[in-house]
């Protein structure tokens, strides 16, 4: 028998509509091309546990349950550490992923050594204005802080090196942002992420989970992002600002011999503020991101 070298990792959160459609063409997918699953039912309160264990008796697939809801960052690194294989796929449970694009990427990767391939989604239009909102800022602030190789950072299709995947398991949120810090983790290191064009398929049952949630995890994940890779971006500018505006407000006011405006000199000192909250960022990134 052939020795596999990728796991399909997928998080399912109350799926069950899904489960007995898609499952079941994953598996035969899985098995003619020799591939391992890791399936992780993150505390769903619906039937998903029920349905997934009818599969539980295959030796391809392994299936890992939450007893509570920890978020989809959280049910992939769950996933992630129980992977043996050299490389990892994440898919999501609802259908949207096509398997011949997992053939796409995976012969991407061997062709090209990659260290990261990405299923790319560009082009193709957002599942709700929300999303779509949320997507655009994390990459604007993303490229402010970094050179991006790829556009589509927040992918749910991802194949990578599972033993760099590990390495970086104690960087990666437990929420929805994981896609976004994972990609920017392997690029802020300096691995080899390339991406390819994808077709996103609608969900096959169900309804999806994003709502006004996620509109504040996506602030988190922006928030993230600027603390853990290059906080003196953000910090920097921003105390240099306000110190000119302190001086262009208090010097002519000064020269003129009324002393010093109280309005300038709060400008300035929120300027210096700003420099040291930059600096304790900036060492706090180096200890995270020092793996």
């Amino acid at each position: 028998m052939k020795q596999t070298d990728l796991s399909l990792l997928i998080p399912c959160y109350n799926e069950e509509e899904n489960i007995p459609i898609v499952l079941p063409e994953i598996i035969a997918f899985a098995k003619a091309h020799h591939y391992k699953i890791i399936i992780v039912n993150d505390g769903s309160s619906d039937n998903s546990k029920n349905e997934l264990e009818k599969f539980n008796d295959l030796n391809i697939i392994h299936i890992l349950h939450h007893k509570l809801n920890r978020g989809y960052g959280a049910a992939l690194k769950t996933g992630l550490m129980h992977s043996d294989t050299e490389f990892t796929m994440t898919l999501d449970a609802d259908g949207q992923h096509r398997l011949a694009d997992v053939l796409k990427l995976y012969d991407h990767m061997k062709i090209h050594d990659s260290d990261m391939v990405i299923g790319s989604r560009k082009g193709q239009k957002s599942a709700s204005s929300l999303r779509g909102i949320g997507k655009f800022f994390i990459r604007a602030i993303a490229k402010i802080l970094m050179k991006l190789p790829v556009h589509d950072i927040n992918s749910g299709m991802k194949l990578f090196r599972t033993d760099l995947g590990k390495k970086y398991l104690p960087i990666y949120p437990d929420g929805m942002s994981f896609s976004d810090i994972m990609t920017l983790t392997f690029i802020f290191k300096r691995h080899l992420v390339h991406e390819v064009p994808i077709t996103i398929e609608k969900r096959r049952a169900g309804k999806s989970t994003i709502n006004v949630k996620t509109a504040f995890e996506t602030l988190n994940a922006i928030i993230n992002i600027i603390v853990l890779f290059n906080p003196m971006k953000i910090f920097l500018p921003t105390a240099l600002l306000f110190v000119a505006l302190g001086l262009i407000w208090g010097i002519p006011i000064l020269l003129v011999g009324n002393g010093v405006s109280v309005g300038a000199g709060l400008l300035i000192t929120v300027g210096v503020l700003c420099l040291l909250l930059g600096l304790i960022a900036e060492q706090l990134s180096a200890i995270r991101t020092n793996l």
